[in-house]
C-alpha cells in the first residue's frame, strides 16, 4: 500500500498518510508512554506509532475480536514490525489530522491530534456506559513528540499536563457532555501515546505547569486539538456563539414548549433563528446557564439563583430567547 508523506519533523521523523491511518516512523531511539492496548505503557524501542480510523466493518468485528489482535493484523497487513510498534484507534478520520509545532530555544515539541465530540464526549464522573471485570474495551487521540530526552516520571508528567490541556480546549469551546448537563473534559475513549528523544543530551525532569516544557505541551495540545474538532464535526468558537446551542447543554423536550407556546411555532422559530446568534443573547443565555450549574454544585441556593436568573431574563430584547429561558428556568431551578 503506498503512503504519502505529509509531514516531516526537525529530528527527521516522517509523518505519513495512508487511507485510514496515520504512520509516524522514528528516525531516532525514542523513549515513550503510550496507552494502546497494542505496547502500551511505558517503552523504549518502539521504532514507530500510528493513529487509525475504525470503518463501521472494523467496529462490528471488534464486537467479538480483540483490539490487540485487530491492532496487530493491521501491522502486518502494513508490513509494520508490530512488536516495535503502538497505535491509537479512533472515529475519526484521519485527513482532519491537526499537526501543531512549538519551539522554544532548543525545546521543540511536534503534535498530531484527531478529535471527534459528537457522540462520545463526556464528563469525568459522568455515567458509565459498561461496568468491566474481567478485561474488555471506546475519540480524542494525541500523539506528542519532543527533542529531548524524559525519563518515565516525566513522561507521566507530561500526559497529566496534556490531558489537562485537552480539558481547557474542550471548556473554551463549550462542548458538552452527551451524558450529563456538564462540560466535557474529554470522551470516553481518548488516546494519547508521547515520545522523547533517547539518543539527546539535554534531559529534563518536569512537564508540569510550571516548566518549559509544559506550557509547550499544553498550548500545542489545545491548538490542534481545537483545529481537529473544527475539521473533524465543525465546532468552534464561532459555532459555539449561540443562544440555543448553549441551551442544548441543559436538555428538555422542545416539542413540550411548543406544545404550550402561544404562538406561531413557524414564526416563532423565524425569530429565534435571527436572535440566536446575537453577543446579547448569547451572554444572556450564557449567564442563566452559569447559574444553573452553581445550583447544581451547591455554590448558590436555589432560591436567590431563580430571583437572579429572572432579573437576567427580563433583560432580554428578543422575545424567542426571554421565553426559552423562562421554560429553562422554570424547569431547573424551580
Amino acid at each position: 500500500m503506498k503512503h504519502r508523506l505529509i509531514f516531516k519533523t526537525s529530528l527527521g521523523d516522517e509523518v505519513y498518510y495512508l487511507k485510514d491511518t496515520i504512520f509516524i516512523k522514528f528516525s531516532v531511539k525514542r523513549r515513550g508512554i503510550s496507552t494502546s492496548k497494542l505496547n502500551g505503557g511505558i517503552s523504549t524501542n518502539l521504532k514507530s506509532v500510528f493513529n487509525h480510523h475504525l470503518s463501521q466493518e472494523n467496529i462490528d468485528y471488534l464486537t467479538d475480536h480483540d483490539v490487540r489482535e485487530y491492532l496487530i493484523n493491521l501491522c502486518n497487513n502494513f508490513d509494520i514490525d508490530y512488536k516495535q510498534s503502538t497505535g491509537l484507534v479512533t472515529l475519526a478520520k484521519m485527513n482532519n489530522v491537526s499537526i501543531v509545532e512549538k519551539s522554544f530555544k532548543n525545546l521543540e515539541i511536534t503534535v498530531l491530534t484527531t478529535a471527534g465530540v459528537r457522540t462520545n464526549a463526556s464528563r469525568a464522573g459522568d455515567p458509565s456506559s459498561y461496568y468491566e471485570e474481567y478485561g474488555k474495551f471506546g475519540t480524542i487521540n494525541t500523539i506528542i513528540l519532543t527533542n529531548v530526552a524524559l525519563n518515565d516520571d516525566t513522561l507521566i508528567d507530561a500526559v497529566m499536563t496534556a490531558t489537562e490541556a485537552k480539558t481547557v480546549a474542550l471548556n473554551d469551546l463549550k462542548i458538552p457532555s452527551q451524558y450529563s448537563n456538564g462540560y466535557a473534559t474529554g470522551t470516553g475513549t481518548d488516546g494519547i501515546a508521547i515520545f522523547s528523544n533517547l539518543e539527546s543530551d539535554n534531559t529534563l525532569t518536569n512537564a508540569g505547569k510550571h516548566s518549559k516544557l509544559g506550557e509547550l505541551v499544553a498550548k500545542s495540545v489545545i491548538e490542534s486539538t481545537k483545529k481537529a474538532i473544527k475539521k473533524q464535526v465543525w465546532i468552534s468558537q464561532k459555532s459555539q456563539s449561540n443562544a440555543l446551542v448553549r441551551l442544548n447543554r441543559y436538555y428538555l423536550d422542545i416539542n413540550e414548549f411548543y406544545n404550550n407556546l402561544d404562538y406561531d411555532k413557524f414564526e416563532f422559530i423565524k425569530l429565534l433563528q435571527k436572535d440566536m446568534k446575537k453577543q446579547d443573547n448569547v451572554a444572556i443565555t450564557s449567564s442563566i446557564l452559569n447559574l444553573i450549574d452553581e445550583v447544581d454544585a451547591n455554590l448558590i441556593k436555589r432560591d436567590e439563583a431563580r430571583k437572579l436568573s429572572i432579573s437576567i431574563k427580563d433583560k432580554c430584547e428578543s422575545y424567542p430567547i426571554k421565553k426559552l429561558l423562562e421554560y429553562w428556568i422554570d424547569y431547573f431551578i424551580r
